[in-house]
């Protein structure tokens, strides 16, 4: 056996010690909940909902079987537990939110596939020039633009694909401030784009559909919008701003403007596949918006006022023969499998927690005092506590299911409109850059051009931002769209 067999050995077995050190941490801590005394004010099916939340956290954290596999799980634990049969358990899973995240996935290939997210990022190179410094700001926005349709993991691969391609060309290794500047970059661009549109993230989705299967009303697709957009349009220059500024380009341009001219003209003009991708995005979007005023569309019509229904339909098209974007094996590969599976489990959790009083016990004990606070105070603890918990749970789905049902309860008991205190926590569900412990920053972080630790301060001036920001539109626009 030669001594790469022998590392990669060992490295197998230390991966499995650690695995079984997650499942065995995981026994230990559900046994623990289950068996302590059950705390006043909670019920015993509030307990075992809180034991599963506890085992399943750890088994999702640490990754000790696939996540996946943790997933379903948390399933088959619900029947054993006494908390709900598994027909509704698996009813609660296959909600409206796993089936707009499955197509998010299809249209994200369609952008990648037809060529038109590539063609976009050079488009928006051409416009920036070859200067290092409006390069940066150009991969930052470019990213978070097209995250506010594209899912933001594949657009953070598409700009960090083409990152790389110029890396390799300009001879930029790990150690660059160039390199550390895209890199860190092109993520936080990704996550704050995708708070535009509810499209934009499979979290703002799931938030809201939390919302309504807590008794709250349906938040219409503008109305999100009309605090996303000026987000956006604030946060992607400020974040651009802030990496250039701490991690300075050590080099002057990229090259010359003829090699961005010749890329694009290798591309040609738009293909046919682009166009038809162009009608169908383009078609969706306006009834998305549209979906808002549901009296707009005709009787027979009014389904379409539906955004999951819209998105459903809309990748459905891509499949037609005459359109045929791609085969559904390539949307199958294109598939992330594992993050369906998170989100349905964590959906039908939700639920229970709601259903065991797991959510109102939480709100009586931790949460009881807020609602004496001024709202300002409120909005603001809600989105700070919800930037900081994602160095304890880097499992961003999670945390719309965990905070939500209790702080919507929060709200009701202090006469308020319960989405003003869970829209805090659906928006900046996204704010997890302080660390590259997410999906999104993972995707460059990988690539070894900066360290754990480089994202901090970048993450954290944008954070505060975030929550400031976030605090001041709830507050001014809220009463305008009936949050206040």
């Amino acid at each position: 056996m030669n001594q790469a067999e022998q590392t990669a050995g060992r490295d197998a077995e230390g991966a499995s010690k650690s695995r079984l050190i997650g499942i065995a941490a995981a026994v230990i801590a559900t046994t623990i909940v289950l068996l302590l005394p059950t705390p006043d004010g909670l019920n015993p099916a509030g307990q075992r909902t809180a034991a599963l939340f506890v085992g399943a956290l750890i088994l999702w954290a640490s990754e000790a079987l696939p996540i996946a596999v943790t997933s379903l799980l948390t399933l088959a634990f619900q029947p054993l537990f006494g908390l709900t049969d598994l027909g509704p358990a698996l009813g609660n899973f296959m909600s409206p939110v796993f089936f707009f995240v499955l197509t998010m996935f299809i249209i994200a290939l369609a952008w990648t596939k037809t060529g038109l997210a590539r063609r976009f990022a050079w488009w928006m190179l051409s416009k920036a020039g070859t200067d290092a410094r409006r390069v940066i700001y150009v991969f930052v926005l470019g990213a978070g633009t097209l995250s506010m349709i594209v899912s933001d993991v594949p657009a953070a691969a598409i700009f960090m694909a083409i990152a790389l391609g110029i890396f390799a060309k300009l001879g930029i290794k790990p150690g660059s401030r160039f390199g550390k500047a895209i890199m860190i970059g092109i993520p936080i661009g990704a996550l704050v784009g995708g708070v535009g549109t509810p499209a934009g993230s499979s979290i703002n989705l799931l938030g809201l559909e939390i919302i309504v299967q807590q008794g709250g009303e349906r938040i219409p697709f503008v109305n999100w919008m009309a605090i996303g957009i000026p987000m956006v349009a604030v946060l992607l220059p400020l974040t651009a701003f802030v990496v250039a500024k701490l991690f300075p380009p050590e080099i002057e341009t990229i090259g010359v403007m003829d090699d961005i001219d010749a890329e694009r003209k290798r591309m040609g003009s738009l293909s046919s596949q682009e166009r038809k991708l162009i009608a169908i995005m383009s078609t969706m979007v306006v009834l998305w918006i549209l979906s808002s005023w549901p009296a707009l569309f005709p009787e027979i019509l009014r389904p379409l006022s539906n955004v999951f229904l819209v998105a459903i339909l809309g990748s459905v098209v891509m499949f037609v023969p005459g359109i045929r974007l791609f085969s559904w094996k390539e949307a199958q590969n294109a598939t992330g499998w594992e993050v369906l599976m998170l989100i349905g489990a964590v959906t039908a959790l939700g639920v229970v927690s709601r259903d065991s009083g797991l959510a109102q016990w939480l709100v009586d004990t931790l949460l009881s005092g807020l609602t004496e606070w001024n709202a300002v105070i409120i909005l603001l603890v809600i989105s700070a506590f919800t930037v900081v918990i994602h160095l304890m749970l880097p499992i961003n789905p999670v945390i719309p299911v965990v905070m939500i049902p209790p702080l919507m309860l929060l709200g009701e008991a202090a006469g308020l409109n319960p989405a003003l205190f869970a829209l805090p926590v659906i928006f900046t569900a996204s704010c997890a850059f302080l660390l590259p412990l997410d999906a999104v920053p993972l995707v460059t972080f990988g690539k070894g051009y900066y360290k754990m630790f480089d994202m901090l301060p970048a993450g954290a001036l944008i954070s505060v931002a975030w929550v400031i920001l976030m605090t001041v539109l709830m507050l001014v626009i809220g009463p305008l769209i009936g949050l206040i």
